[in-house]
């Protein structure tokens, strides 16, 4: 049996609003083992997150605070340390990864100094010793040429390498814990195996213990010996991981199991939390969940309709520029792609960051005009169109992109929001009329009407992506590109959104494109897919030929980064 390193016991964190106390954290207790992984699941809002803030003693207070509870490490109660005594263990005994790297690390300082501050702050290192040690930790991470790259500034470092700098400064003094904040949410699945693997090596080599926080049970089997399951600010299951997934017993954990998108299966439709589980808490006896309908195979032909066809596209970016203004390099985002898209099916967009899926959907749509090639829609080049022709022509054709939040006004509201492409494309005789069809749409996309008054931020993530679904249906188009829309969402309401995406897609006859990192996603809801590397497509056919017989190395790696949702102990029986 493991000894305890930090005991949680009856942690309850209260938030004042402005329509009273919201109770975040609600009496919790568990215990976190030296040198094991406690996964730490549950959908936005569940009080995740709050809770491990509360390790760290970083609830902004005012507006919240914790109001009973204790946080015993080391023999000490935490909620009782002063704000000296938490500035000593944060960074040196208690380290957190944030969700965000780009947010958690400061634009103005290049990231060997940032993490060279750690260690001149904890350990009194003098400055070139804290440099030297921080080129030594960004090796130990992975970060590929640390003695030059230590002088990088965060944005010129990608997503992951971002994150390896965010590792890097939170083990720099050796932490006896490790909080890892949803630390591979956005990142591609190849990317995020590399971190999963790199903590474990790190936990290894530390003895660490780790409380990791995610939404997506596939990765907690791949990391976690036992997972604390949250639903609105309660623990309503707790076990070792194997017992999560070989026996969970509360409807809530069955839910998050089963709405995850899976390679081996795929079912008419994905099951989502409310089919296990009542909105108050109460277990569905729902046996269909359990017995899901697969999905019929539908072949892909020459004889299908082909609605868009794209040409020997090309989309090059200047790199460096000459002393007299001439181009020396170029960046080849989209290099020399050919793809064909048949009418009321899904292609699938697949690659890591930076392959240029992005890029060739936003070149498609003309929202960048590409270098060459052809983009040629029902049998017209749209590559030759004026700027008032496309126009015209974007009423056929919308996308949905990966962060509604910033894809909508804030100061604009949902009705108004809405109702914006129908003014332009002149659907709609009154105002009246456009306001009754955007209540027809967001309804038909899961909200009520009532939505229509109020403002983007008053919802959640997947309420604001239903919300630009709604958007991108407004102008009765025939032609969607989703892009990534949604890899930032939690697993339940990913599975409700892409059950969306299929309803209308059969409804409204429409056509996409669906741009993911994640390929389970992708085999859910795609009929063909297309692999990208370096701006070029390296594999395409329909989505059984490919999962099942992948031709391409570069394939065959991502499909094996895919976290398998088996639990480490069982995985080296199989």
């Amino acid at each position: 049996m493991s000894e305890t390193l930090v005991q949680i016991k009856n942690l309850s964190v209260d938030f004042s609003t402005d329509n009273g106390t919201v109770n975040a954290v609600k009496g919790i207790s568990f215990d976190i083992p030296k040198g094991k992984t406690v996964g730490l699941v549950g959908e936005s809002g569940s009080g995740k997150s709050v809770t491990s803030l509360s390790v760290m003693k970083l609830i902004p207070n005012p507006p919240g605070k914790i109001s009973s509870g204790e946080i015993i490490f080391e023999g000490k109660n935490l909620v009782a340390a002063s704000e000296a005594q938490m500035r000593k263990i944060r960074g040196k005994k208690i380290s957190m990864i944030f969700q965000e790297p780009m947010t958690s690390l400061n634009p103005v300082f290049t990231v060997g100094d940032q993490i060279a501050e750690t260690l001149m702050l904890h350990e009194g290192l003098s400055k070139d010793d804290a440099l030297d040690k921080a080129i030594d930790l960004m090796d130990q991470v992975g970060i590929p040429d640390p003695k030059t790259r230590y002088k990088a500034y965060p944005h010129e470092m990608s997503g992951g390498q971002r994150q390896r700098v965010m590792i890097a400064m939170a083990i720099a003094c050796s932490p006896d814990l490790l909080i890892a904040d949803e630390p591979t949410t956005a990142l591609d699945v190849t990317i995020q195996k590399q971190i999963l693997e790199l903590l474990a090596d790190l936990q290894k080599k530390y003895g660490m213990s780790i409380l990791f926080i995610t939404h997506d049970l596939g990765v907690i089997a791949d990391i976690a010996d036992s997972v604390v399951v949250m639903y609105r600010g309660d623990i309503v299951e707790q076990n070792t991981t194997e017992a999560i997934f070989t026996n969970p017993q509360h409807p809530y954990t069955k839910g998050l199991l089963a709405c995850r998108p899976r390679l081996d299966k795929n079912p008419e439709r994905l099951p989502t939390v409310s089919d296990f589980m009542t909105p108050d808490g109460k277990e569905k006896h729902n046996p269909d969940a359990d017995k899901l309908v697969e999905k019929a195979f539908r072949p892909i032909t020459d004889d299908q309709e082909v609605l868009l066809e794209v040409k020997n596209l090309k989309m090059h970016f200047p790199l460096q520029k000459g002393f007299f203004g001439g181009v020396k390099s170029w960046v080849k985002a989209v290099d020399d792609v050919s793809i064909k898209v048949r009418k009321g099916r899904t292609l699938g967009l697949v690659g890591e960051s930076g392959c240029g899926k992005t890029t060739l959907g936003r070149s498609v749509l003309r929202l960048i005009e590409p270098t060459s090639g052809n983009v040629i829609y029902k049998d017209q080049d749209i590559t030759e169109l004026s700027k008032s022709e496309m126009r015209e022509m974007r009423k056929k054709m919308q996308i949905i992109f990966q962060d509604p939040y910033a894809s909508l006004n804030p100061r604009m509201s949902v009705g108004a929001a809405i109702m914006e492409p129908m003014v332009i494309h002149n659907i709609g005789a009154s105002k009246e009329e456009r306001l009754e069809l955007a209540g027809d749409l967001i309804e038909k996309c899961g909200l009520p009407r009532e939505v229509l008054n109020r403002y983007p931020h008053e919802f959640s993530g997947g309420q604001r992506q239903r919300i630009c679904i709604a958007r991108a249906l407004a102008v009765k188009p025939e032609f969607i590109i989703c892009d990534e829309s949604v890899s930032a969402l939690d697993v339940s309401v990913q599975a409700q959104i892409l059950n969306l995406l299929l309803d209308l897609q059969e409804e409204f006859q429409l056509t996409y494109i669906f741009i993911s990192h994640d390929l389970a996603v992708v085999k859910y809801i795609a009929d063909e897919l297309v692999v990208m590397n370096k701006g070029k497509v390296v594999e395409m056919a329909d989505c059984v030929s490919i999962y099942k017989n992948p031709k391409e190395d570069y394939t065959r790696k991502l499909l094996d980064a895919i976290p398998k949702g088996i639990p480490k102990t069982l995985a080296s029986t199989l």
